[in-house]
């Protein structure tokens, strides 16, 4: 959720030097925090496209937007593409197994988000939207769910049932006939099994870009109400911005997306986890990489 601005020798030293800065993109007016489960880098084991575009990017500094021709680094935070010194062929494409919708926090500072990473990298099934921008779920909240902890949250492993009895609510919301039926009979009087599946299959997950401090607002519109809630209970966060007083199981948008989608792929499509996602972490692995580093030259490890 950054964009660079500065060489990594002097990312953490300029403030002194040159006092605070209102410019949010720069690195030295940030505060600097890295998880204690994250201090052996926990990211090197990701299979990722060749970072060597990014490499190149940083060394030949700031570049224009080919949309908007802001000047940014490595890519446009505002038209989702990257910038001229990073060719589109050279950034990965992933293809996710269902559709994903963040809603931003219209507070939320543009060039902090790493929801972009996911826009970027799956741009056919990630969209954006600002709050109080939120599309109708209405008519699908049976295959639609809510990335956030709450009360009532469940995890990744028990999707398919709670979904389940979301299905069978609605169904028998518009039959009478099974009225009086109790979710987990019904379920057992299906004809087919795979049909059950079928409209039990989660199609989209929604994501909160937002600081924690101001996800209430969204987190309690009416439009979001009544949808499952899923909670990311065992992943820590390596984020370089993580908030101060609260737990490391709080994690950045791209890191909850790409934890989802790992955890979604072995619990509910049954198969070996193979890397298909890590390149979701493009962008965000090599920011962790280049800020640890330039923390470790400033003797601030």
């Amino acid at each position: 959720q950054l964009t660079m601005s500065l060489n990594s020798s002097t990312l953490l030293n300029e403030e002194k030097s040159q006092g605070p800065k209102r410019n949010t993109e720069c690195l030295e007016s940030l505060n600097l925090q890295t998880p204690p489960s994250c201090q052996d880098n926990p990211l090197q084991h990701l299979q990722l496209a060749s970072q060597e575009v990014l490499e190149k990017a940083k060394k030949s500094g700031r570049s224009k937007c080919p949309r908007c021709s802001s000047s940014r680094m490595f890519y446009c935070y505002t038209c989702f593409v990257p910038v001229e010194t990073v060719p589109t062929k050279e950034i990965p494409t992933v293809k996710l197994p269902l559709k994903i919708d963040i809603i931003k926090h219209p507070n939320e500072t543009d060039g902090k988000s790493t929801a972009v990473h996911a826009k970027l990298l799956a741009p056919d099934d990630v969209t954006i939207y600002k709050y109080p921008c939120i599309p109708d779920y209405e008519e699908k909240r049976h295959e639609i769910a809510l990335v956030f902890p709450g009360p009532n949250s469940v995890s990744v492993k028990d999707i398919g049932f709670h979904l389940q009895k979301f299905t069978k609510r609605s169904v028998c919301a518009n039959d009478d006939d099974c009225s009086g039926e109790p979710v987990l009979k019904q379920a057992k009087i299906e004809p087919e099994e795979n049909n059950l599946r079928e409209c039990t299959r989660l199609k989209k997950i929604i994501f909160i870009d937002s600081t924690w401090n101001q996800t209430n607002k969204i987190i309690t519109d009416e439009r979001l109400q009544g949808l499952m809630q899923i909670e990311l209970k065992t992943r820590k966060t390596c984020f370089w911005r993580h908030q101060k007083g609260k737990p490391d199981t709080y994690l950045s948008t791209i890191e909850a997306i790409y934890y989802f989608l790992v955890d979604y792929h072995q619990e509910i499509l049954k198969e070996n986890y193979k890397g298909q996602y890590d390149n979701l972490l493009f962008f965000f692995s090599f920011m962790y990489t280049l800020i640890k580093n330039a923390k470790g030259c400033t003797g601030k490890e």
